[in-house]
């Protein structure tokens, strides 16, 4: 965490940053990903680790944290570039697809389909080392959000419940499946979430967004 003191003293009577410093895993540096990752690092969180195997592309460019420049280069790499040139943070990246491997603190499952949430699910079901997982899910102007304790059995079966096959975005034609406005506003609802929970407060176990509406429902 960058060591000057003024710089968070905004947000000090809303979550002081020494309380954020907890062990956050993002999986995916996709358009959720990224922003989350870049709102985290900005709100003062600094024990960050990213995986994702993916490339940036031309057409990631609109709806992802990113700079054009980057274009070619691994997602994780891109987004650690962004992230120390905005915030002096320097995360930790995994350039390799997630595949189990042991996972501590708050996770977030920025990922795009349920074969991998379910090997996140797998990993961290029942188990205290994981104190949170977050689980984003988006398709165009809609998106849901789970913010479960896996070590709760009332929390772990609500989740198990919804593990269904297929997303949103898959339903989607190619054209109209992302927006940057969506994940931006997901990468806020994820980071009060985390901030509760730094703060003892219990998030909201599951969270509606509708932008096309402009409806939100927790």
């Amino acid at each position: 965490m960058p060591s000057n003191n003024t710089r968070f003293l905004r947000q000090q009577d809303i979550c002081p940053p020494e309380k954020l410093q907890f062990p956050i895993t993002v999986i995916g540096a996709g358009a959720i990903g990224s922003a989350t990752v870049l709102t985290l690092a900005k709100m003062g969180c600094s024990n960050i680790t990213v995986w994702d195997d993916d490339v940036l592309e031309e057409v990631n460019v609109p709806s992802q944290m990113c700079k054009p420049s980057c274009v070619g280069s691994p997602k994780v790499e891109a987004l650690k570039e962004l992230v120390r040139d905005l915030t002096e943070t320097e995360i930790i990246v995994r350039n390799k697809r997630y595949r189990g491997q042991r996972l501590e603190g708050v996770v977030i499952a920025a990922v795009d389909n349920m074969g991998t949430r379910q090997l996140i699910w797998d990993k961290v079901r029942l188990r205290p080392a994981v104190s949170l997982l977050i689980d984003p899910r988006m398709g165009a102007e809609f998106a849901r959000i789970y913010c479960i304790k896996p070590s709760d059995p009332d929390d772990a079966a609500l989740y198990s419940q919804n593990s269904y096959a297929g997303t949103e975005s898959e339903r989607l034609p190619c054209s109209g499946r992302a927006i940057v406005y969506c994940p931006t506003v997901v990468a806020g609802v994820l980071a009060a979430a985390i901030k509760k929970h730094a703060m003892a407060i219990p998030p909201s176990r599951e969270v509606l967004l509708d932008l096309g509406s402009m409806r939100v429902m927790a």
